[in-house]
This record gives C-alpha cells, structure tokens and sequence, in this order.
C-alpha cells in the first residue's frame, strides 16, 4: 500500500498512539521523541540530516488501482510486440507469420500504485480447422471480464474487415482505446487518413504508436493506468506473466521454427514438451517434439544432414537461457501427426483445449 507521510507538531501531550480517520482515508501514529531517530532512519532512509521530535505522523494511505485489459485484433498487426514492449519482456513469441499466437497469454506490469494485466489474444480470423475454432473461441473469451479493451491495426492497411471488427468492439461496454501500429512504416498524410477513418468508430482514444520504434508507447501506457479502477494486487510484484516455464520454453521452440521454415509448414507445426528437469547445478535438460502433419514437412524441418533441426534448436537454446538463467540441453525430434489441427485428442496433447475455462 502507498502511502505520504505528513509531519504534524505534537502539540497536545495526551493523544492516542495511532489511528485511522476512516472519513478521509488517513492513518496516523505518534512517534515520541526518544524514537524518532529510529523512524526517521526507517521511513526516510539513510542520508537525512536532520531529526525530528516530538510530532504526529499521518501517512495518507492511497489506492491501488488494478485491472485487465484484452489486446485484440486481426493477425499480423503487432499485439504480441505490444504486449511485450508494455510489459519490459519478451512474454509472447513473434514472427511475421499470421496465427503465431495460439493461446491466451498474460502479461504484468506492476508499479507501486498500479497493476496493469494485459491479455493478449489470437489474431481474429475465420477459422479453417478445430486449431482454429480453438483460438477464436479463445479470443472472445478473453474479452470477458476485461476492466478495458486494446484494439490494434496495422496502418499500412485498414481494410473493410478491419473496420467492421472496429465497429463491434467500439460497441463494447467499459474503457476502449484503439491503437494504429506500425507508424514508422507511415507517411503524415497516411496517418492522417488512418485517424479520419476510425475516429467516429465509439473508441473512447486513438493513439498512433510503433512497438517497433517505441513512439508512442508511453502515452498509450499512461492513458490505460489512467483508466485504471481501485482494485488488488492480482500479482506478486516479480511476476510478469502467468505462463509457467514449460509452455514458454514450447513457445519459444515453436517460434524459432515459425522464423526459419517455409511459409506453407508454419501453421502446422505444434511442439511438446515431453520433459523439463534441473540435472545439476547449473544445467536445465528439455526433450521437446515438434508436430507437423506430412512426411515431406518432416524432411524439411529436419533439413540436409540435420541443418534447419541445428539451426532451430541452437536458437531457442540461447533464448531459454536468458529466460531461465542456466545452461540448457535441448534435444529436439520431429515426429508426423497427420490433420492434428482437426483432432481433439492431438489438441489436448498440445495443450489446446477448447474444454478449458479460459
């Protein structure tokens, strides 16, 4: 809890210890002058050079604001790079093939007087496959309980599907802000026309931004905190995501695989992670599969004499070390499971449920 201390003279010599004025919110406590040294040293830290005695101290307790905020939008147009410019770390993996998010994935920013959930979600498409049916089951879903909405487009194209998306959710209850991602590919006369087509569309701000570059980032952080209602701490203050190690080491594998492979295998590729343990000090061993769904898809994840396989797994090898800290042995097999995006029990396996609560 975040609080503003007030020095106030003490003088009336006969005064309780401490108390709450419930009418205005304050908590005060009287701190005789044999140890005030103490709490001078304890509130105020080291380096105060002076010493205060005999006074009231009132600390004005503030609230703390919380609250969630679903990131929504069609694929491709940068949620995932939001979320993790927002958040200060790489949360969700990102590549600039359509469909990379899969599941619903929280990212936390926690400062002393507030706590910002972002949730970020499948990009919004007519789906083809269960797989699909999955993710945009999952993408409404989040939207549910959201204290505000995060609605981003790509401004190098805002098409009639985007605007009819648009038009939905400047419908929907509570805080709404749209964001135009990707204004350092922009134009002024390009932007201006972006803006002109969405700002009668019920969104509450329009805010151009660049997750790439960082250009207005920190006006779109400091118009969500401001929308922000009084609330709990949802999170430990270390805490910057809700996904446990084992799904973000399967990400991460299933991202290098989406940034080196062909554009017709990404989408079907899935990983598993058969195995995650601690076998020394310093040394983290994982055994992961990687799906896809033809015999020729196999050969070229795999590649000449094992290369793309190599490539793949030293890759996501360096970035699970710097998430975790320690060294990783990482053995990778690339296994076939024809049409597993239309079956429920190969969905499961890979942790897509559609049963789930999301």
């Amino acid at each position: 809890m975040n609080s503003e201390f007030r020095i106030i003279p003490n003088s009336v010599s006969v005064c309780p210890r401490s108390g709450i004025d419930h009418l205005s919110g304050t908590a005060w406590a009287y701190v005789p002058p044999c140890s005030m040294a103490l709490f001078t040293a304890f509130a105020f830290g080291p380096g105060i050079d002076y010493l205060l005695k005999g006074f009231f101290i009132m600390a004005e307790v503030k609230p703390f604001h919380s609250g969630f905020v679903a990131i929504m939008g069609r694929p491709n147009v940068g949620k995932s790079s939001i979320m993790n410019a927002l958040v200060g770390e790489k949360v969700a993996i990102v590549s600039d093939r359509p469909q990379t998010t899969r599941n619903r994935i929280m990212g936390v920013v926690t400062q002393p007087e507030w706590q910002l959930v972002f949730v970020d979600t499948p990009g919004i498409h007519r789906p083809r496959t269960r797989l699909g049916e999955y993710m945009m089951k999952t993408a409404e879903q989040a939207m549910i309980g959201t204290d505000a909405l995060l609605c981003v487009v790509d401004g190098q194209y805002i098409g009639q599907t985007d605007l009819a998306l648009l038009r939905e959710w400047g419908q929907h209850k509570g805080y709404k802000i749209l964001a135009i991602n990707k204004i350092d590919l922009l134009n002024r006369e390009r932007l201006l026309t972006d803006i002109a087509q969405v700002c009668e569309l019920g969104f509450d701000e329009v805010v151009p931004i660049s997750a790439k570059t960082g250009e207005g980032m920190g006006a779109l952080l400091k118009l969500l905190v401001s929308a922000l209602p009084e609330g709990p701490k949802y999170f430990p203050d270390d805490m910057y995501t809700d996904q446990p190690e084992r799904f973000i080491a399967a990400e991460i594998i299933r991202e290098k695989a989406l940034l080196n492979l062909r554009e017709e295998i990404p989408h079907g590729v899935g990983v598993e992670m058969m195995s995650m343990k601690q076998v020394g000090k310093n040394l983290c061993e994982i055994h992961a599969n990687i799906y896809c769904e033809k015999q020729s898809h196999k050969s070229i994840i795999i590649g000449k004499q094992g290369a793309m396989l190599k490539k793949i797994g030293t890759e996501a090898r360096i970035d699970m070390e710097n998430l975790l800290g320690s060294k990783i042995m990482l053995q990778l097999w690339v296994k076939v499971r024809e049409d597993w995006r239309n079956k429920m029990g190969d969905l499961r396996t890979l942790g897509y449920d559609s049963t789930e609560e999301q």
